[in-house]
């Protein structure tokens, strides 16, 4: 056991003899109430085990004896007047799929009042000599500003929990005191939980209410050992997620938005770069000292090739894209490389894949799985880049041991990089995606050899564990070819495997809104964070996520998923849609983006997204304005715009959806999302007048449409997710 600290020592000694004002049992768990002289704690035992302590409110100076007590329907509130000021906390427990134990603690200082210290809120034992293995383990803590929750297991009590705190009610104190709300949920076994952060320039003000502590935990009991981690985390979280406060959201004009960034893309020189008399798009705007790459070539053309499947335009900048990519192609190595052969000598090493030769194990395959996607839709010139490189992909799979390393030299195969850092390995979820691509292959050629290579990847990655994620959007490809391979095989190995993957990306969001300093300007409630360690959330890695789950639920049409997956990933898309805008600098105020740039340059008036939104008390966009995000608008239109071909009008929902059958006066479509959400159906017309729009619209046993307040020429509806929606119009 890792040292303690003197508040938990004198928790510990007080536990035995303290007194237990309210207790619940639900099935195999006990919850009890008690006061010791500093503290209110719920502890939660699971049959006659050693309870779990919950700090539910900490009072310095003393609880006293002016502490009221008041039952009230599912638990209790209790108010306590201290030396620091009053404290009200209310105590709720609820029993459903999972047992749930909430508590929220607000305080209202009676000075001004300086934190500099604040015990964290669990204790898996109540003795200070309690064996290391009986303590606990943690799988999941906060890193940054995630989500602050714990996902911890006490296998010799047979006892999961997930604690979550809302750091959303936190946001006050936060913006009062100048702090941030990164890391405030951790802590060393067995002392872990929330710790609010030291205040040091800025006091909590007197008379003012604080919330201090907004926790909603989940208890499963009975066979951890042998139930599956990963599912247990998604189910939980799904449970949790449920239970806890969640922002409305608004509509986006996402049209509007389509047709600035496309201009943007097209005529901003600084998205362009010549090379041997050819147009390539630069990777961030005004970066001219990096050489074009294949990866962003492709990332930007896929999304414009779904906006003019979807719109019936002709693109000509997706000519110019197309005219670039051969060059990519070495005949000398049989595969597509990652710089520009032309341009290499720009190279200054200053990164470590900054190199000639030098390949980042993934930038290999994500151009691969978007040429297949090309291939797949008729295009001859993709089909032959990609099934040339196929030989060359297989090649270094065989070599690593469908092990990838970070970076390794493409000529000779000689490791650059192995690991992400000492003992984590290299991009575990590059087998997710080399399945992904031989799944692709398969698809296209019909040749067993591609089928064999996915299932060979898809079985190294069981070894890999629950750590799945090195970089979110390859993680969530690998998710869906891992349940396409279910589909294929019958194999429920790989549909839990694809779980796995999707509950190491689940780990990386952040379910709260930061609405202190710059995050007052943004919704940020379920951003996505590109990287397990990155310090910041990144337009691109959440735009192909968001894809890649649109991919999955279509997918899995048919299949019985969990129903957290379905609920996970399309709240994911519905707050994706609201939040993408403000990677956008025009939708930021200019004082929250940062005026020193790493790469490139920082257009404020451009409507091309900054790669970064940092924490409310950094200024964003410091890496850059990046290129190779431009496909966010072009990836969300067609997917949640319904466009039907002469009608004035747009069908809106913030839905995923799928099977869209279109006839006259008629749509329809299912809507992917879960039974428990409300999801916004709403009708666009092509103008702002609502008096061109003269037709009557209704949905068969559904409530009528209403004029919303935001555009008041629409027509909006909200409906329950995972059923199938008929609308219909007529003239009035």
């Amino acid at each position: 056991m890792s040292g303690l600290s003197p508040w938990a020592l004198t928790a510990m000694d007080e536990f035995e003899n303290n007194e237990v004002i309210h207790s619940e049992h639900f099935q195999d768990l006990s919850l009890r109430i008690s006061a010791t002289k500093e503290s209110i704690w719920v502890a939660v035992s699971n049959l006659s085990y050693t309870p779990v302590y919950f700090r539910a409110c900490y009072v310095p100076g003393g609880v006293g004896k002016d502490l009221k007590l008041k039952k009230t329907a599912d638990g209790i509130s209790i108010h306590i007047k201290s030396i620091i000021g009053i404290f009200d906390l209310s105590i709720a427990f609820s029993f459903e799929k999972l047992i749930i134990l909430k508590y929220k603690c607000t305080l209202i200082p009676s000075d001004e009042l300086f934190i500099p210290y604040w015990p964290r809120d669990i204790l898996t034992t109540n003795h200070a000599k309690q064996p290391v293995k009986s303590i606990g383990e943690v799988h999941v803590q906060q890193i940054g500003t995630r989500s602050g929750l714990l996902y911890f297991s006490l296998p010799e009590r047979d006892l999961r929990i997930l604690y979550f705190q809302n750091l959303t009610e936190l946001s006050p104190y936060a913006e009062q005191t100048g702090t941030s709300l990164a890391e405030v949920v951790g802590g060393s076994l067995p002392e872990i939980g929330l710790s609010l952060p030291e205040t040091k320039d800025k006091p909590l003000k007197a008379g003012i209410k604080y919330t201090i502590s907004d926790a909603c935990i989940g208890f499963k009991t009975g066979a951890i050992l042998t139930s599956d981690q990963a599912t247990d985390y998604l189910d939980m979280l799904s449970e949790i997620y449920l239970q806890v406060p969640k922002p409305a959201t608004r509509y986006t004009h996402w049209p509007d938005i389509l047709e600035k960034g496309l201009e943007d893309l097209i005529e901003n020189p600084g998205c362009w770069s010549m090379v041997s008399g050819s147009k390539y798009l630069n990777a961030y705007v005004c970066d001219y000292d990096t050489p074009p790459e294949i990866m962003v070539q492709l990332a930007v053309l896929l999304p414009l090739v779904d906006y003019s499947e979807w719109s019936g335009k002709t693109l000509d900048v997706m000519k110019v894209i197309k005219e670039g990519l051969a060059p990519f192609y070495s005949e000398k190595l049989k595969t597509l490389v990652r710089w520009h052969p032309a341009a290499e000598d720009k190279l200054k090493g200053e990164e470590e894949q900054k190199m000639p030769m030098v390949m980042d194990s993934w930038y290999l395959h994500h151009p691969l799985l978007n040429l297949s996607r090309l291939a797949l839709k008729g295009d001859k010139q993709a089909e032959k880049l990609f099934l040339n490189s196929l030989g060359y992909a297989i090649k270094v799979a065989h070599k690593f041991k469908y092990q990838w390393p970070v970076f390794y030299k493409m000529d000779t195969l000689e490791i650059i990089k192995a690991e992400t850092k000492p003992g984590a390995g290299g991009e575990q979820d590059v087998a997710g995606l080399y399945t992904h691509v031989m799944l692709q292959a398969y698809e296209l050629t019909n040749e067993k050899k591609y089928l064999k290579e996915a299932e060979i990847a898809a079985k190294k990655l069981a070894t890999v564990g629950y750590n799945i994620m090195y970089q979110a959007n390859n993680t969530a490809f690998g998710a869906g070819a891992l349940l396409r391979l279910y589909k294929l095989t019958g194999n429920e190995r790989y549909l839990n495997l694809s779980y796995r993957c999707l509950a190491s990306i689940f780990q990386n969001i952040q379910l709260w809104d930061c609405n202190y300093g710059f995050g007052k300007y943004i919704p940020t409630f379920f951003a996505l964070f590109p990287l397990s360690d990155a310090p910041y959330t990144a337009a691109y890695e959440e735009q192909e996520v968001f894809c890649a789950f649109h991919d999955y639920l279509l997918h899995a049409e048919g299949v019985e998923i969990l129903p957290s997956v379905r609920l996970l990933c399309s709240e994911f898309i519905r707050y994706l849609v609201e939040r993408a805008p403000y990677y956008y600098p025009p939708m930021l105020p200019e004082e929250m983006i940062s005026d020193e740039v790493k790469t490139g340059e920082v257009d404020r008036k451009l409507w091309i997204a900054l790669e970064d939104i940092h924490d409310g008390i950094e200024k964003s966009g410091a890496v850059g304005q990046e290129v190779y995000g431009a496909g966010n608008a072009f990836g969300i239109l067609p997917r949640h715009f319904i466009k039907i071909d002469g009608e004035p009008f747009l069908v809106f929902t913030d839905c995923p959806i799928g099977r869209i059958r279109k006839s006259k006066n008629t749509v329809q479509f299912h809507l992917l999302g879960d039974t428990r959400i409300d999801y916004r159906l709403r009708i666009v017309p092509d103008n702002n007048s609502r008096n061109a729009l003269k037709l009557n619209f209704e949905i068969k046993d559904s409530e009528a449409f209403k004029t919303p307040k935001d555009r008041r020429q629409d027509l909006e509806i909200f409906l329950k997710g995972n059923k199938m929606v008929h609308l219909n119009w007529k003239k009035s």
